[in-house]
């Protein structure tokens, strides 16, 4: 086809007069046009992975029932404040890891942009469209035990402070805070077994944080729920098949998740004796190769990666089971053994290469080096 040279000048005016051929303006990535000081502190780094996610929509994966084609809605719109990070229960530990390092490091490098960040998600407006969804009928197993065990921790965290804005945070999550623990407190007696998997559905990882947060806010009928439950599943235990972990996408270990319950909930005395039977694997000669850390061949995979979070979290794990032994315990060396190598593995495994595991594992780290639920006394906090 043949245009005149007017014929040309006129099909470069419609073009640039319609929006639909002409190429869109590239978008500015605030984040990285923002410089940020550099990291003080190993949290400092986890924090950043937490800020260039808990705002950050796409990719995202929701578990969503609809109900109605009005529930085909971006993340946004279906959970406000908990929208980023891929999914709903990894962003509400996003949220945790960076209150956590408020009020663990007050004086962060980052403080006054994870404040920003936190007052963008923590506003009344946001946490009541967080409460709607919630609350809508066919979610009543949304994010159950995971994702509300965290939103729990996320409550303790801020109970704990007396930082004026973070208090001011605290009520702002009353309400859903509230209608979790109603649905909790209804759940726990329909519950005729324990989930015993190594990922989300484990009920023994989200007992040990819920317990922690009821003790820590003074709830004392979930407290008492969950420690009665956590007898009834667990202190008739015995031989725990640790050699069976981990699964291929675990990242919770079935076996020391259960044991860090039952440190919470047993007397020392008692857990002393119930750990020998539970898991009579552990030696007494202060070695750490009785446990090997997960291995991880392709962390740029969603599920495999899971490996560097079973590794992060046995680490958290063997500490707080070791924290609750007598101090001449002889299974201590060997527990804190293990302990060293799976931090070390998890801990560097923890970077922004790959989404699939930047957009959570800094929380588990967090958990891990701020020794969050263990006291002296090896009792949750």
């Amino acid at each position: 086809m043949k245009y005149s040279l007017w014929g040309l000048i006129g099909l470069a005016v419609a073009a640039c007069s319609n929006p639909q051929t002409m190429e869109p303006e590239p978008m500015t990535d605030v984040s990285e046009t923002t410089e940020r000081p550099a990291p003080v502190t190993t949290e400092d780094r986890f924090a950043i992975l937490a800020l260039d996610c808990i705002h950050r929509e796409y990719p995202n994966k929701i578990s969503h029932v609809l109900q109605s084609d009005q529930d085909a809605r971006p993340p946004r719109e279906l959970t406000p404040a908990f929208y980023g990070c891929f999914d709903w229960h990894s962003s509400v530990h996003g949220h945790w890891l960076l209150t956590r390092l408020l009020t663990t490091q007050p004086d962060s490098v980052y403080a006054n942009e994870i404040r920003a960040a936190l007052s963008e998600s923590f506003t009344a407006e946001n946490m009541a469209g967080e409460l709607a969804y919630y609350q809508t009928e066919g979610r009543g197993s949304f994010e159950r035990p995971y994702g509300i065990a965290w939103y729990l921790q996320l409550v303790a965290e801020l109970e704990e402070s007396d930082d004026p804005e973070l208090a001011e945070w605290r009520e702002t999550l009353r309400p859903l805070e509230d209608a979790i623990v109603e649905k909790v407190r209804a759940w726990l007696p329909k519950l005729s077994y324990p989930v015993r998997l190594g990922t989300h559905n484990q009920t023994a990882f989200a007992f040990g944080l819920m317990l922690d947060y009821a003790r820590t806010v003074g709830n004392e009928d979930l407290a008492n729920d969950l420690v009665q439950i956590s007898l009834k599943f667990h202190q008739a235990d015995v031989n725990c098949p640790l050699a069976y972990e981990p699964s291929g996408e675990d990242f919770l270990s079935p076996c020391l998740m259960e044991a860090d319950l039952m440190r919470r909930v047993m007397s020392q005395q008692d857990f002393v004796v119930w750990l020998g039977y539970f898991l009579p694997q552990i030696p007494i000669d202060g070695s750490a190769d009785w446990l090997a850390p997960g291995i991880v061949l392709d962390a740029s995979d969603g599920k495999l990666v899971h490996l560097d979070g079973v590794n992060l979290s046995r680490a958290w794990a063997l500490e707080g089971i070791a924290s609750a032994l007598p101090a001449e315990d002889p299974r201590i060396p060997s527990l804190m053994a293990a302990h060293q190598v799976h931090r070390d593995a998890g801990i560097a495994a923890v970077s922004d290469e790959h989404y699939s595991g930047s957009h959570w594992l800094a929380s588990f780290a967090t958990y891990l080096t701020t020794k969050r639920g263990i006291s002296d006394t090896g009792v949750a906090e």
